[in-house]
Order: structure tokens, then C-alpha cells, then sequence
């Protein structure tokens, strides 16, 4: 296990985080997965588990600071180091601004923002020490193009950005390198089931975006890409 890379990745009970835990685990690292839903999270022990690849999981919702201080407790009482976090927990209502009530409102900036950032303070001091270390962030094509019923949503995601920015520009002395992945509709649980069943055809898949995050972390010389866009083919949807 000391020969081993250690990723953390947030709500990777299912979609992008899922196939990242897998693709990062069939890659020889060991993986720390966490989520508010333990029974998916089994589910990926399971799979990983029956391939020999090192997985542990964690219940941790990251909203909650206290979740999260206990959980990266816990992977550096197990480690004593991390190699990469990967913020990726995320939730959304596609409902317009009059819409969203107050508890989704403080549900959306509170995971999204707040629990991406919560979990960077959380290892971000164990980087430093080491004086090395990647934080990769999951934003969304709506810090870059205007989407209706998604204000919330993009409010998240966009202060996220301009946190990741200016972390970057503290760290970068440290060996620290911060990058924002910024996808397009990807075919995960965050969309409805009737425009999965209308636009999977078109939509990225969660395991060729996890093919980047790997190629990402495994990039040995001293390039950062700061920002990676990704968007289906075909466009936005």
C-alpha cells in the first residue's frame, strides 16, 4: 500500500465519482470513496473488491464539516498522506429562480460549495507539508454558457471556480496543482430519467471522463492544465 497513490473522491456512490473510483482503483490506486449513500457505496466495494483493487469507503455528507473532518480522520490515520482529492459531490433541481425554495437553496451551495471547499481545507494542510498534491474540482459547462432553470445550480459551481482560481495562485509555491474539470451533460443520476431516456445517446459517459481524471493525475512532468471543457460532440444539450 506505501507504493500506492491515495485518491479521495466525493459522491462517488454513482455517476462520474463511481466510474472515477473505478478506473482510478483499475490503475493501482488506492481509493477512498465516500457519499451520503452507503448502500451505493457498497455496491462499488463490491466490484472493486472482486478485482483485488484496494477500495474503502465512507459515509460522509459534505455539507457537514464535521463529516468531513472525521472522514479525511480517518484515510490519514490509515495513510498519513493524500495524493489527490476529487471534489465531484453535487446536486442540482433544474427549477427556475422563483421556484427554488430556501432548503434547496441552502442545500445546493451547501454541497457544492461549501462541501467542495470544506474538503480542500480538510487536506489542503497535508498538502503543503508535502509539498505536493492535486485538487481537482468537478464544475459544470454552466460556468461557461447560460442555462435556464439552473441558477442555483451555476451560482454553486461558479463560486467554486473562482475559489479553485485564487487556491491556485496560493499553492502553486507549495507544488500544488489545482484543476478544474468542466463537463457537459454527462449521462448520470443528476438528470431525470425521461432526459437520460431522451439524450443518452448524445450525453458524455461517466467512464470516459474518468479516463481524464486518471490521465490527469498520472501527468508526471511539471504541466498543470488548469482548466479542461468537455462537452458531447454534438454540443449542449
Amino acid at each position: 500500500m506505501k507504493d500506492k497513490k491515495i485518491v479521495w473522491i466525493t459522491g462517488a456512490s454513482s455517476g462520474i465519482g463511481r466510474a472515477a473510483a473505478i478506473e482510478f482503483s483499475n490503475n493501482g490506486f488506492h481509493v477512498f470513496a465516500s457519499s451520503r449513500k452507503l448502500a451505493n457505496l457498497e455496491s462499488l466495494k463490491n466490484e472493486i473488491d472482486a478485482k483485488n483493487n484496494l477500495i474503502e469507503i465512507f459515509e460522509c455528507d459534505v455539507s457537514s464539516s464535521t463529516d468531513v473532518e472525521k472522514c479525511v480522520k480517518i484515510i490519514f490515520e490509515k495513510t498519513n498522506r493524500i495524493d489527490c482529492l476529487i471534489n465531484n459531490a453535487g446536486i442540482t433541481s433544474f427549477k427556475s429562480a422563483a421556484q427554488n425554495s430556501v432548503n434547496e437553496i441552502d442545500e445546493i451551495i451547501s454541497t457544492n460549495l461549501l462541501g467542495s471547499i470544506y474538503s480542500v481545507k480538510s487536506v489542503l494542510p497535508k498538502m503543503i507539508e508535502q509539498k505536493e498534491g492535486l485538487i481537482i474540482n468537478i464544475l459544470s459547462v454552466v460556468v461557461k454558457k447560460t442555462f435556464q432553470y439552473s441558477s442555483v445550480y451555476a451560482a454553486s459551481k461558479s463560486g467554486l471556480l473562482a475559489y479553485s482560481n485564487v487556491l491556485r495562485e496560493e499553492n502553486r509555491k507549495h507544488g500544488i496543482r489545482v484543476v478544474n474539470v468542466i463537463p457537459g451533460a454527462t449521462d448520470t443520476p443528476i438528470w431525470s430519467d425521461e432526459k437520460r431516456k431522451e439524450f443518452s445517446n448524445r450525453m458524455m459517459k461517466p467512464e470516459n471522463i474518468a479516463k481524464i481524471l486518471v490521465d490527469v493525475t498520472t501527468e508526471k512532468n511539471n504541466i498543470v492544465q488548469e482548466e479542461i471543457v468537455l462537452r458531447p460532440i454534438e454540443g449542449d444539450l
